[in-house]
């Protein structure tokens, strides 16, 4: 009902068509399930994925894939995809729409939040870094990588990311994704076992509520309601803090196949903190982090930041985050996982969008601007301004503390 390559109108029938199909196609619920497990590939080549000869990793995708249509989407045999990608396969104008097909090459990385167009100039063997704007005029690049908005060339890979090849032949190359695939699924049962019981026990308390409601009223209804939160939120807490182990997260270096970054899966999958966005601009947002085991100042305001790797981030006082900003303190290239601590400052801001890698260090009332991607091991001067993807220092006034920048 909805053909490649020719112009539709708006808001007709087939663009109706199109918002259907992207919608029942998108269900985060299924992407975050499966992600980061063998199963996920099976699930997408269900949708209508053109996988071509998968080469199971056991972290082909991540939990977090978008696409317009799965009917026009091809990934290549070898790539490996982190979270944030979305695969563009629409394009509009002010009147018409049409679709055509997204192809990724293969043996790619692809890092995290990139948006992949078609007709993107990457072929075999890429890099694409986080926050990447894929190039879409000049040579087609192959064996390189690709980084920053406007991209430009990096080497494809490091000789400390290299150090894991052996696991990826002979029979180790075997051994791996199978036993990864048992202790993910292991996580996936651990995972609807948490959705169940918060559940079943925000459904109790609506039942104990609507039992009091003939003696109390409105006052029943309201505090059922303000229990069930309550319930909600202290019990996922609590299951991210087991999934921890109730013990911080330490620096690692290590493979996919090591169990280690397996057990760093699971504390993934339970800790999607989506509950977390209701307090976001209050000063409760502060009081979850500290109980998910954030390092948090004072008087921190956060209208929106996510931190997969909590207990490894630490905030000063009077800290400003914006929605859409991330501190990610992880990095996966090519099978090789790296996390380590990052620190902001007292006084420092975060722009909107701006996504802070691992290992970094924002000096004292410094300022990452909107959209920038302050790269991983980046030490910050006290009142310096970073813009740009990658992030580079703003010359000129320093912004002083306290003041509006």
């Amino acid at each position: 009902m909805v053909h490649p390559q020719r112009f539709d109108p708006l808001y007709g029938f087939h663009h109706a068509v199109q918002g259907w199909i992207a919608r029942l196609t998108n269900v985060r619920t299924f992407t975050y399930l499966f992600g980061d497990s063998s199963y996920i590939v099976h699930y997408l080549r269900g949708l209508g994925y053109d996988l071509s000869s998968v080469r199971q990793t056991g972290s082909n995708f991540g939990v977090e894939v978008k696409h317009e249509t799965p009917f026009l989407s091809t990934v290549g045999t070898g790539t490996m995809v982190s979270d944030g990608l979305s695969l563009l396969n629409a394009d509009y104008s002010g009147s018409s729409f049409r679709l055509r097909r997204t192809a990724v090459a293969p043996e790619a990385f692809l890092g995290n939040d990139i948006a992949y167009p078609p007709g993107a100039r990457v072929g075999r063997n890429c890099l694409l870094a986080t926050k990447v704007l894929v190039p879409l005029d000049g040579p087609v690049r192959e064996d390189v990588g690709l980084l920053g908005s406007p991209a430009f060339e990096i080497p494809r890979s490091v000789r400390r990311d290299r150090g894991f090849d052996h696991l990826w032949t002979g029979a180790a190359r075997r051994r791996g994704p199978a036993a990864k695939l048992r202790h993910n699924t292991v996580t996936i049962a651990w995972y609807v076992l948490v959705q169940w019981l918060n559940l079943t026990g925000v459904v109790g308390i609506g039942v104990l509520a609507g039992g009091l409601h003939p003696r109390f009223g409105v006052f029943a209804t309201a505090g059922g309601i303000a229990a069930a939160l309550l319930f909600s939120v202290l019990f996922l807490v609590l299951a991210e803090r087991t999934a921890q182990g109730f013990r911080p997260l330490r620096p690692r270096f290590c493979s996919i196949y090591d169990p280690v970054f397996w057990r760093h899966e699971r504390f993934w999958k339970l800790s999607p903190g989506r509950y977390l966005a209701l307090f976001n601009g209050t000063p409760f947002k502060g009081l979850l982090w500290r109980l998910l085991g954030v390092r948090v100042g004072r008087r921190v305001f956060d209208d929106g930041c996510a931190m997969p790797e909590k207990s490894l981030v630490t905030l000063g006082d009077d800290v400003t985050l914006n929605v859409g900003s991330v501190i990610q303190c992880h990095s996966l290239e090519d099978g090789t996982f790296k996390s380590d601590r990052t620190t902001v400052g007292a006084g420092s801001t975060i722009g909107v969008g701006a996504f802070v890698h691992y290992g970094v260090t924002i000096g004292e009332a410094a300022v990452v601007d909107a959209d920038a991607f302050l790269m991983k091991g980046s030490v910050t001067a006290p009142g310096s301004r970073w813009r740009g993807n990658p992030a580079t220092e703003i010359a000129g006034e320093p912004v002083a503390p306290g003041r509006w920048s």
